[in-house]
């Protein structure tokens, strides 16, 4: 059981291996304590490397299960998704473009960008905080009378992609990612709720196969072209900024984020 207590860390001393409070009525001078922050890791990132920072649902299938998604994609949970990584954007406008699908989405920051001193730690955290908020936040709109039943989370990393070839390759492969996982969710989730099949049955099934025959075994068994899927699910969500002019310059303005579905590698004028 959690207890809050409340005392001055400035007057905590070590009594037989127990910790005492000792109030001894002297404040003692704040920069005694500074050389604390000596402990702090310098996580500044490289200057002209684009940041990316990738968040990812923690423990999502448990999640999608309590909150009765729809199997194999839930629009509205897709669609929460992208209004969470709006409002990242809306927020750090430094961040040029982002991709997400399923639980999972990236973002990159500019190389130029200055926010947070580019220290990793700031980027994430604020990334992530601010992505979760919004999840709650919005949770109603997308989900109506669903309740939330617990906070959700979301885990996060920073990396650093120094060139133009290797940013385009990340997202490539991220919707790659996207592309294999979604074939397979598809033809699972056909098998199980069309098909008549036991959750490992499907597994069995298609334990081993290909994308052809994956595709093959949609089309001949039940007329589904995977092709003829919606994009979302087959492709995710590309967020990038919308460009405008205004009417006394020819300047490019950014008016919004716009959703795009996209295949990478994605025109880096947008970065």
């Amino acid at each position: 059981m959690l207890r809050q207590v409340s005392f001055l860390f400035g007057n905590l001393t070590k009594n037989r291996g127990n910790f005492a409070l000792l109030h001894t009525g002297c404040i003692m001078a704040k920069s005694k304590f500074e050389y604390v922050r000596n402990f702090e890791s310098d996580d500044t990132c490289l200057r002209n490397c684009y940041i990316v920072v990738r968040l990812d649902g923690r423990n999502f299938h448990k999640f999608s299960e309590q909150h009765n998604f729809v199997k194999p994609n839930d629009d509205r949970a897709l669609g929460l998704m992208s209004r969470s990584a709006r409002s990242v954007m809306e927020d750090l406008e430094d961040i040029a473009v982002a991709y997400g699908q399923s639980d999972e989405f990236s973002f990159v920051f500019k190389r130029s960008t200055n926010w947070f001193k580019r220290r990793a730690s700031k980027l994430m955290t604020h990334v992530a905080s601010q992505f979760s908020s919004s999840y709650v936040f919005y949770w109603e709109e997308y989900f109506g009378g669903q309740p939330l039943l617990y906070p959700p989370g979301f885990d996060g990393r920073v990396v650093l992609y120094p060139s133009n070839r290797n940013l385009r390759d990340y997202l490539s492969w991220r919707q790659a990612d996207c592309h294999i996982n979604n074939l397979y969710n598809t033809a699972f989730w056909t098998l199980v709720q069309k098909g008549g099949l036991s959750t490992n049955q499907a597994d069995k099934r298609l334990n081993g196969t290909l994308s052809a025959d994956k595709n093959e075994i949609l089309f001949s068994e039940f007329n589904i072209n995977y092709n003829d899927e919606p994009a979302l699910h087959r492709k995710g969500t590309t967020l990038i900024w919308e460009k405008s002019f205004g009417s006394d310059t020819a300047a490019p303005l950014r008016s919004g984020v716009m959703e795009e579905l996209t295949l990478f590698p994605l025109h880096l004028w947008y970065l």
